[in-house]
């Protein structure tokens, strides 16, 4: 079992990878540590099972961007946070992350959690099973490109800044944005400028 384990507190992170290992002898780290740039260099070097992704790593990332860079390349996604802030549960898991568990969690949901997802099953706290409504918003029905770029955009970096973010070319970054205003225009939700935009996605949980 690959793994990527992606955590800013080392203290956190050097228990929770002794865990990993102690409950999945198999396991092998791809990656461990806080940085994104490195971790998605290691989801290129070969299949990773899981990653395990904390939402904040205090580089100003989005919750949604730390999930997409995983997700973009098919690698299913645990989130493990101490968020108080639903809204950006929900958001993570609107970029496609598997599951949820909060850092203060019992090490036996942790461990189920992990298990389920590397086996291709998706995983949600129980007690946030209970508090989260997964309501249908307009952002759903966005490309997961899409959904980047517009989040990137919205949270006030220009076209170019996308395009780099994304590795792609600005006019590619465009069509995205375009594609995604279409989509709100048609749902009845005209997004016409960057602070209708901000604003809409701040609604959905998808910027803070």
């Amino acid at each position: 079992m690959n793994v990527i384990l992606l955590e800013d507190h080392p203290l956190y992170r050097e228990g929770l990878k002794n865990f990993i290992r102690e409950e999945f002898p198999q396991v092998k780290f791809q990656y461990e540590g806080a940085d994104v740039h490195e971790a998605r260099t290691a989801c290129e070097i070969g299949p990773i099972s899981i990653a395990v992704v904390d939402l904040h790593l205090g580089d100003g990332r989005t919750p949604s961007e730390i999930v997409s860079l995983f997700t973009a390349r098919k690698v299913p996604v645990l989130v493990i946070s101490a968020l108080s802030n639903y809204e950006s549960v929900k958001s993570a898991f609107s970029m496609g992350a598997k599951g949820f568990v909060s850092k203060d969690s019992a090490v036996e949901e942790i461990k189920k959690a992990i298990k389920a997802i590397a086996t291709g099953q998706e995983w949600v706290s129980p007690v946030l099973s209970q508090s989260i409504s997964f309501t249908s918003k307009i952002s759903d029905e966005l490309s997961a490109q899409e959904r980047k770029a517009l989040v990137l955009y919205a949270s006030g970096l220009k076209l170019d800044a996308v395009a780099r973010r994304m590795n792609v070319a600005p006019s590619t970054v465009k069509q995205y944005i375009e594609r995604a205003k279409l989509k709100y225009r048609m749902a009845g939700k005209p997004i016409r400028t960057k602070t209708d935009m901000y604003r809409t996605l701040r609604d959905e949980g998808l910027v803070e």
